[in-house]
């Protein structure tokens, strides 16, 4: 556990930052008066993500690793945290529909039916616990694995090189 611990940390607080996030749109109107709007600045979640990804990353190579992380160790430390940002990913979407945006679901499906953007039936299958909750599995280690990849590749830190000698 303590070999992960980095890890665990920054998983929650993704999970925590993802939570925020949703506050601050439900408190923007983006779950209600201004739902047509959601769709874009939903979006705009990837700079905290990246940055929560980032910051993780450069934790465990400083404080892990002594200053020096392989890729390799960088994309398995950010495949640990996407695994953990998964498994939270149902109770983090209770959460959000439960707690925080309990109208959510029926504001969208008002404004999609309304707009023409899908019928009634589509809509509610759509905008539902159950489906948000499968996109959530299928979509955090989706975004995780390639935001690790990347961010994998500019936190590196390959060991210092032995100086050689010149007598």
């Amino acid at each position: 556990m303590k070999r992960i611990s980095i890890e665990i940390k920054w998983a929650l607080i993704f999970v925590i930052i993802q939570l925020l996030w949703m506050l601050l749109e439900r408190v923007a109107g983006l779950h209600g008066e201004n739902i047509d709007k959601h769709a874009v600045f939903t979006n705009f979640f990837a700079i905290p993500a990246i940055a929560v990804y980032v910051i993780a990353l450069l934790d465990k190579r400083k404080n892990h690793y002594g200053g020096f992380m392989t890729y390799g160790q960088g994309f398995i430390s950010g495949l640990i945290i996407t695994v953990i940002v998964t498994l939270l990913s149902p109770l983090t979407q209770y959460t959000v529909s439960t707690v925080i945006s309990p109208n959510y679901f029926q504001n969208a499906i008002d404004y999609a039916v309304s707009s023409g953007k899908l019928p009634q039936e589509a809509a509610e299958t759509y905008f539902s616990m159950k489906s948000y909750i499968i996109q959530g599995l299928i979509g955090a280690p989706i975004m995780g694995l390639i935001t690790t990849a990347i961010v994998a590749l500019f936190t590196r830190k390959n060991n210092k090189p032995e100086t050689v000698e010149v007598a």
